[in-house]
């Protein structure tokens, strides 16, 4: 069901490459004993301090200090107070960018919606006590799909951040075209 786990080497690329070669890939998580898995369909781009949108352009703070690195650990978020949301950290440590996993298609014991950072969330049993937890460990992770299915991506604009000026324009939303997991068309 699933491949090699990603190496670090993966998240220490360029965040929009990053981004667009997370589609198609298993992010798992094993708890309880019950292993969950799901296909990511859909992520953004924030490409650090300089990018409106990301949260590292406020500076580094307790919550956003994981994303100044190192790569291949989970930023892990409250949003309205209540929904978790997570991105995976890139580039080299102490740029602060990262990849927001929005959609997954379910694949092994994944209940619920999965069509949206906090749904998504929910499904994989992802909360705050995930945030900054390195990606290379054996219960939480994101692995090669066994066998790499082809597929057309689709660039957009991101969702939700129009108070970032130019930034909210930028095509920085990748999905998997006529995947029907996929947040938003």
């Amino acid at each position: 069901m699933v491949g090699d786990k990603l190496p670090r080497e993966f998240y220490a690329r360029d965040t929009v490459l990053v981004a667009k070669e997370l589609l198609g890939k298993m992010l798992v998580r094993v708890a309880d004993g019950i292993e969950r898995a799901g296909k990511i369909v859909e992520v953004e781009a924030y490409l650090g301090p300089h990018d409106l949108a990301a949260h590292s352009s406020r500076g580094r703070t307790k919550r956003t200090s994981v994303m100044f690195g190192p790569p291949g650990h989970a930023y892990v978020y409250i949003i309205y107070g209540m929904y978790h949301c997570m991105n995976v950290v890139t580039q080299p440590e102490g740029h602060a960018s990262a990849v927001l996993l929005r959609a997954l298609e379910p694949v092994k014991n994944v209940e619920g919606r999965t069509q949206g950072p906090a749904l998504l969330c929910r499904a994989m049993g992802i909360d705050r006590d995930l945030n900054a937890h390195d990606l290379l460990s054996d219960d939480f992770y994101i692995a090669s799909p066994p066998t790499a299915e082809p597929f057309s991506i689709v660039e957009r604009p991101r969702i939700g951040v129009g108070y970032a000026g130019e930034w909210a324009e930028k095509p920085l939303r990748f999905y998997i075209q006529g995947n029907p997991f996929v947040s938003k068309k």
